[in-house]
């Protein structure tokens, strides 16, 4: 639904820029952020409503991101995106509080749908349009 806030956080630049257009075209307020200080920064300024989080980036981790915005905004969901499939990080990302995690690239259907599933059982309606 047009209006929901997403916090994108990937230090790929050109991923997150395509990923955000993608969401912005789907009616989300789409803001980006290309490192964990940055999207904390983010977090405290405007709070969104669903966070896409990148594994691994320069200085600071999505996993130490990831513990930051639990401990701030524990009813926060957040989708974590990994360039490889390693099942440890992600199920450690799992037992810190990720709603699910996704490998990279990620169809934006799929993406779309978990975010429905996250949204949903953050107590929001189906605010994800499909398509």
């Amino acid at each position: 639904m047009a209006g929901w806030k997403v916090l994108l956080v990937d230090d790929e630049q050109e991923f997150a820029a395509t990923l955000a257009e993608r969401l912005t075209l789907r009616g989300f307020i789409t803001v980006t952020a290309s490192d964990g200080q940055q999207a904390l920064r983010c977090m405290e300024q405007d709070r969104p409503q669903i966070v896409i989080l990148d594994m691994k980036m320069p200085g600071m981790s999505g996993m130490e991101v990831l513990r930051l915005i639990k401990q701030k905004c524990p009813t926060i969901p957040v989708i974590l995106l990994t360039g490889q499939d390693t099942t440890k990080d992600s199920m450690e990302g799992m037992d810190v509080g990720a709603f699910d995690y996704m490998v990279k690239p990620v169809k934006i259907e799929e993406l779309l749908q978990k975010m429905r599933e996250a949204l949903g059982q953050a107590g929001t309606k189906n605010t994800v349009k499909k398509g």
